[in-house]
């Protein structure tokens, strides 16, 4: 199975966010967006930033970017 490298991206400044070795991208990008809804919540100044989470390779190749967007009021949890 790949490895896969996660970094925020502000201001084209990658700032690394950990890795994991996991199936394929397709599993890696839904990584990538919940990874991306989680910075949203802990670090909404981000949003304003247009950052992103970018996905890559072993080689450090992007493969996959999402923006950070708020998680939609009908996908947050209800307490």
């Amino acid at each position: 199975m790949p490895y896969y490298s996660f970094d925020l991206v502000v201001d084209e400044e990658l700032k690394h966010q950990g890795g994991l070795i996991l199936e394929n991208l397709d599993v890696a990008s839904d990584r990538a967006e919940q990874l991306a809804n989680e910075l949203c919540l802990v670090l909404p100044e981000l949003k304003k930033k247009e950052c992103a989470v970018r996905v890559a390779d072993s080689e450090n190749k992007e493969l996959y970017r999402t923006p950070l967007v708020p998680i939609p009021t009908w996908m947050q949890p209800r307490l």
